[in-house]
């Protein structure tokens, strides 16, 4: 996950509130003041240190800065100042390091207001970023966040940063907060916050949450690559069921993610299998469209699956009343589910989904999950998207008939 740039300005001039010099007084009220001013031989070099900031030739203030601290019996408000002005400067000039060292002082010092602080530590985090130290940016923006800065170039930065720097189960934590705050908050998570969470987790070979942020993206931002991914995912989770492979071939090509001739074969004989004779004629048809069959070493082959199909559907018009009759008499819904899928695949989707309802209040299935995921796919395919999510929200299948439904239902959510 690329960086974008950070643009954390460094604020030298309102932090740094050059005093002004006083000669010596002798009363209480001129002793305190006079503890909050700086001698000449400090302060000259240093007011040219300030304008050779403002001018950003941060190396040759250092230069002033190191003539002003070479004077000697410093007080602790003239260390301070030292201390203050060389942190922007070494900041400026790039040296990390230096002003880490130095604004680290100047905040222990006491003598920092809050505002100042937080400009302190914004300048250290663009040092530390322009250094490729990320592990440091990552540090010094969450100590700004945590002592309220609200910058959002830094604060909104830190999982990327955490992220470069190699925490990454910190970065998922920080990112995962962030995701559930937005929702909370009625925003969309953007896109780029939920890819990094999804490279977190699979930097932490957290399968689990992998998925979980890809779903949050297909929901988000259904592009075909993140259905690609996902369906890919649940096909091959531990414990997924075979049986179930028509319901996912059928999502993959409502999400235009049948790609190879394979795709178009595979599905079309597992819906011919299955008795499902309009559906495998229609995926077959699709692919002659697409220039995916019919053409190539196996033209033959896709000839001949046409063929079959084609034939399966003449024939199975001439038994459509002999296969109702039977379903209405079989024990289970299981025939009239499956024939009203197929009344739906031949155009009838009034029909269908009668026979499907009929089916559904008959009961006696084996599987009930696998019942209730046709369903509710065939409501989707029948154009009653309401019906279809309050069915797919009953599969509780732990044979991936669960996860299609999940999968099912961001799908509807889209259309």
């Amino acid at each position: 996950m690329r960086a974008r740039p950070l643009y954390a300005g460094l604020l030298l001039w309102a932090a740094l509130g050059f005093p002004v010099l006083l000669s010596p007084q002798h009363s209480p009220a001129a002793a305190a003041a006079e503890s909050q001013t700086v001698r000449p031989e400090i302060g000259k070099p240093l007011q040219a240190a300030s304008n050779l900031l403002k001018a950003q030739k941060y190396k040759e203030a250092l230069a002033k800065i190191r003539e002003a601290e070479a004077a000697a019996g410093q007080t602790p408000y003239e260390a301070f100042v030292i201390q203050r002005m060389r942190g922007f400067a070494a900041a400026g000039a790039g040296d990390a390091q230096l002003a880490a060292k130095s604004l680290e002082a100047a905040m222990a010092s006491g003598k920092m207001s809050n505002g100042e602080k937080l400009n302190a530590m914004e300048a250290l985090v663009s040092v530390f970023y322009r250094a490729k130290d990320y592990r440091s940016t990552a540090a010094w923006a969450s100590r700004y966040a945590k002592e309220g800065g609200s910058n959002p170039q830094i604060t909104g930065l830190i999982p990327q940063l955490r992220y470069m720097s190699g925490d990454v189960a910190a970065a998922a934590k920080e990112l995962l907060a962030q995701v559930q705050a937005d929702e909370k908050a009625g925003r969309a998570p953007s896109e780029e916050k939920l890819q990094l969470l999804a490279n977190c987790y699979l930097k932490m070979n957290d399968n689990n949450g992998y998925v979980v942020a890809l779903e949050k993206l297909v929901a988000r931002y259904p592009k075909k690559s993140y259905w690609t991914d996902i369906i890919s995912r649940v096909q091959r989770k531990s414990g997924f069921s075979e049986r179930l492979s028509l319901e996912l071939y059928r999502l993959k090509f409502v999400t235009e993610n049948m790609v190879t001739s394979n795709d178009y074969m595979e599905m079309s004989q597992l819906a011919l299998q299955e008795g499902f004779n309009a559906e495998g004629k229609k995926i077959v048809d699709k692919g002659f469209a697409a220039g995916v069959l019919g053409t190539g070493n196996e033209a033959e082959r896709h000839k001949r699956l046409n063929d079959l199909a084609a034939k399966r559907v003449a024939d199975e018009q001439k038994m459509l009343a002999q296969l109702e009759k039977e379903a209405q008499a079989a024990t289970d819904g299981m025939g009239l589910l499956n024939l009203g899928v197929n009344y739906i695949g031949m155009g009838q989707s009034a029909k269908g989904l009668a026979l499907m309802e009929q089916g559904m209040a008959k009961d006696g299935f084996k599987r009930p999950d696998d019942a209730r995921l046709r369903m509710g796919i065939g409501y989707l395919m029948a154009g009653q998207k309401p019906k279809a999510l309050q069915t797919l929200k009953l599969v509780k299948g732990t044979d991936g008939s669960a996860d299609l439904a999940r999968l099912w239902t961001l799908y509807a959510q889209q259309h």
